[in-house]
C-alpha cells in the first residue's frame, strides 16, 4: 500500500467514537455539525453551515486554475436501539450510527485535516470543497443541499463520495462505473372490501385475502415482467387490517418498496403493480388503490471519473486489491441527487469481513477505525489526481 504518513491517526479515531456515542438523525445533526466546524477552524478552514440546515462545507484552494470538485460525507445516524457494549456505544436511546456515517465524516475531516497542514508540498492546481451533508438516511440531505444552492455557492466540475462496505476485506476498494446503487420507491396499497362478520364471510369481500392473493401476486412482477437480464425488486413489508378477532375489516393496506436502476425497469414495474390492483380488484369484487412514492434516484457513476478512482485505488492499495466487477446494490443513497447534477464516482471502502453483525443498518454494527488512513489516503491521493498540476486526465 502506498498510504499517507498521518500523525494525529489516534486524534481521528477519538473523533470517530465521539460522533458514533452521540447519533443524531437526519436534520437534528447539530452536536455533529458544531464538532465538524470545530475541527476545520482548529485546521485553518472556514466552515460555510446553512445547507439544508445542519450542513457544513469548507474550501481550500492552491494556484489559479479555476477547476474545482467536491468531496461529501454524511452525518446523520438511524433509528435503531445499538446492541454493542462498547465504551463508545451511543448514549440515545434509539439511535446508533449503524451505517458509519461517523467513519465518513471523520475520514473527510482526516482529508481536509491533513490537505490544510500540507497544502505547500500538495500537487494540486484548484479547489477542493469538503462536504459534510445531513439527513442521507431516507430524508433525501443531498436534494435539500441543492436546492438550497450548493452547486451555484460551491461550484465545482465533478464531485465524489465513498461508503465502507462490510464483506469487502480491509485494503480493498470497489469501483464501477455505471449504475452502483438502486432508485427506490415506496407503494402504498389500499384495498377497500366490505366488512362483515367472521362467522358469515359470505356476506362481505374479505379485504384480507384480497391482500394475501395481492402480495403473492406482486411477486410475480419481476419474474414475469421483466427481461431475465434486467434487475428490480419488488418487497412488500407491511400488511396492516383489522382490529378484531371475530370481525373482516373494511379495510387494508399494504407498504414495500420498488428498487431498480433506470427509469424505464421503474415504469415497466409501476405498470405491472397497478395492473395486478385493477385485475384482483374486479376478480374479488373489491375496491383497490395504489400510491408510488418517488424516493432516491439510481446511484450512476461517470465513466471518466470512475477511471480516475480505479486509477487512484491501484497506487494506493495495489492492483490485485481494486474490485471492478463488484454488482451493484439494491440499497438506495442520495448521493444519487449529486450525481444527476455533476459527474462523478461513488466508491466502496472495505470494513472487514461484515460477519458476527457488523453489517449496514444491525444493531451490532460498528465502522472499523483500521481503515480510517486508507480513506483520508484515499481522499488526499483523489484531489491530487484530478486536480494535480501535471494532470493527465484531460481537464487541465
Amino acid at each position: 500500500m502506498s498510504l499517507l504518513h498521518i500523525p494525529f491517526l489516534a486524534d481521528l479515531a477519538t473523533i470517530r467514537r465521539d460522533i458514533h456515542a452521540y447519533p443524531e438523525l437526519a436534520f437534528n445533526e447539530l452536536r455533529t455539525a458544531d464538532l465538524v466546524a470545530r475541527e476545520l477552524a482548529s485546521c485553518g478552514l472556514r466552515a460555510h453551515r446553512g445547507l439544508a440546515r445542519t450542513g457544513v462545507i469548507a474550501t481550500l484552494s492552491k494556484g489559479s486554475s479555476c477547476r474545482s470538485i467536491g468531496l461529501r460525507a454524511d452525518m446523520d445516524a438511524l433509528p435503531l436501539e445499538e446492541k454493542n457494549d462498547f465504551s463508545h456505544r451511543s448514549t440515545s436511546d434509539g439511535l446508533m450510527h449503524a451505517c458509519g456515517h461517523d467513519g465518513h465524516t471523520t475520514m473527510l475531516l482526516g482529508a481536509a485535516r491533513y490537505m490544510a497542514e500540507n497544502v505547500a508540498e500538495l500537487d494540486f492546481d484548484g479547489t477542493v470543497h469538503f462536504i459534510f451533508q445531513p439527513a442521507e438516511e431516507s430524508e433525501g440531505g443531498a436534494a435539500v443541499m441543492i436546492a438550497d444552492g450548493l452547486f451555484e455557492q460551491f461550484p465545482m466540475d465533478a464531485v465524489f463520495g465513498l461508503h465502507n462496505w462490510p464483506g469487502i476485506p480491509v485494503g480493498e476498494m470497489a469501483v464501477m462505473p455505471g449504475p452502483v446503487m438502486a432508485g427506490t420507491c415506496a407503494f402504498e396499497i389500499w384495498v377497500h372490501g366490505h366488512g362483515c362478520h367472521a362467522a358469515m364471510p359470505h356476506q362481505g369481500v374479505d379485504t384480507l385475502v384480497v391482500s394475501s392473493q395481492l402480495v403473492l401476486a406482486l411477486q410475480t412482477v419481476v419474474a414475469r415482467n421483466l427481461h431475465p437480464c434486467e434487475s428490480a425488486v419488488v418487497s412488500v413489508t407491511q400488511m396492516h387490517g383489522g382490529e378484531a378477532w371475530n370481525i373482516i375489516p373494511d379495510d387494508a393496506v399494504l407498504r414495500g418498496t420498488i428498487r431498480s436502476f433506470n427509469a424505464a425497469t421503474q415504469a415497466l414495474v409501476e405498470g405491472a403493480v397497478e395492473r395486478l390492483c385493477s385485475g384482483i380488484a374486479s376478480a374479488f369484487g373489491a375496491q383497490i388503490s395504489v400510491r408510488f412514492d418517488h424516493r432516491y434516484p439510481p446511484t450512476v457513476n461517470s465513466v471518466a471519473e470512475s477511471e480516475i478512482c480505479r486509477r487512484v485505488a491501484r497506487e494506493l492499495l495495489g492492483p490485485d486489491k481494486l474490485r471492478v466487477d463488484e454488482l451493484p446494490s439494491m440499497g438506495a443513497e442520495d448521493f444519487a441527487y449529486m450525481l444527476l447534477e455533476k459527474p462523478g464516482c461513488y466508491v466502496w471502502l472495505g470494513n472487514g469481513p461484515g460477519s458476527g453483525g457488523c453489517t449496514l443498518h444491525n444493531p451490532h454494527y460498528d465502522f472499523n477505525d483500521e481503515i480510517l488512513p486508507l480513506g483520508v489516503s484515499y481522499w488526499v491521493k483523489l484531489v491530487q489526481a484530478v486536480l494535480g498540476a501535471r494532470s493527465d486526465d484531460g481537464r487541465g
